[in-house]
């Protein structure tokens, strides 16, 4: 084979990547070893393959099979290593994923780049980015009366994972009543942070495993494992996941996790007295809030941007209404 020739097969198998799905075929060697790659052309002598960086012709009198083409790229089964792929936009800002359960190591592994810390002069606690385009959700007390919001990236590096600190956080959209913030990163120069999908309304069970990413005092990245307890905890008109996995000052407005890393809920409050006592505000109510962000547009003259209801003034004669007159 010539020099010419194997470049323009290169350069063919370039476009075939490019262009189409990738597809390829499982080429059984007389030897027992396998090899899947695309196909790039069937001849006497034998096929063409490409192998990404390279072409190779394998002889005809060394296959022993070939079998019908494969999906190199299974969007139900992703790398752990590279995100979450395969994601359906929903038009709404974030996303879903037809994903299957995977280890709760690689869960971490797919999951844990998008979780940040999001601090104020006040303190800190944690978020999660829904969308390639910088938005993210925390939860609403997190950043309650501050406009300097300072969001923490851990990107990832050949050696872990570095910090990558964003100054120019913008408020989007406020709900002080279900606890949630909708904020944006402005920053031109990341083409796409990495983000999550979100849960199917209805999908959290009692006794399914779930766990938590998040900055508990300030533990940047930590882990939490643990179950669904109850789905339809009632506190104040609402309701909440309630978890026995471990839920700390530092975990508001973080993520809680199923296992194939999709969120269900945002965790925001927990028992300090107690262990095993967390509680998230469920994924139906985040994704309500963000499809409706408009309504709670955040106002730059009014920083506690919400409408907030006062309670009435106590009465001030005791003795019972008369009724008589209505």
């Amino acid at each position: 084979m010539s020099y010419k020739q194997l470049i323009a097969m290169y350069a063919a198998g370039v476009l075939v990547f490019l262009c189409f799905p990738v597809k390829a075929d499982k080429i059984v060697l007389d030897s027992g070893a396998t090899l899947t790659a695309p196909v790039l052309a069937d001849r006497p002598s034998g096929v063409v393959v490409d192998l990404g960086y390279t072409v190779l012709l394998v002889p005809r009198e060394n296959i022993a099979a070939i079998e019908p083409e494969v999906s190199v790229y299974d969007p139900n089964k992703p790398d752990p290593e590279e995100g979450v792929p395969a994601l359906v936009s929903s038009d709404r800002l974030y996303y879903t994923a037809p994903m299957e359960p995977l280890s709760l190591e690689a869960c971490y592994k797919r999951v844990s780049p998008a979780v940040v810390v999001v601090s104020t002069p006040a303190g800190l606690g944690s978020g999660f980015f829904i969308n390639p385009e910088g938005y993210l959700i925390t939860n609403y007390h997190v950043i309650e009366r501050e406009t300097q919001i300072t969001v923490t990236l851990f990107e990832k590096s050949r050696s872990g994972f570095e910090r990558k600190i964003f100054r120019e956080v913008r408020i989007v959209a406020l709900n002080p009543f279900i606890d949630l913030a909708l904020l944006k990163v402005q920053d031109e120069t990341i083409k796409e942070f990495p983000y999550v999908p979100l849960a199917e309304p209805g999908t959290v069970q009692v006794g399914q495993n779930t766990f938590a990413v998040g900055n508990p005092l300030g533990l940047e990245r930590s882990l939490s494992e643990g179950t669904i307890t109850t789905v339809s905890r009632a506190f104040e008109g609402l309701v909440y996941i309630q978890t026995n996995a471990d839920l700390n000052p530092g975990n508001s407005g973080g993520p809680l996790f199923d296992m194939a890393g999709r969120v269900i809920g945002v965790a925001n409050m927990s028992a300090r007295q107690f262990g095993g006592l967390g509680f998230a505000i469920p994924i139906h109510y985040v994704r309500d809030f963000i499809a409706n962000y408009e309504s709670f547009a955040y106002d730059k003259d009014n920083p506690n941007t919400g409408y907030r209801y006062l309670q009435p003034d106590a009465r001030l004669k005791k003795e019972k209404p008369d009724l008589s007159q209505y």
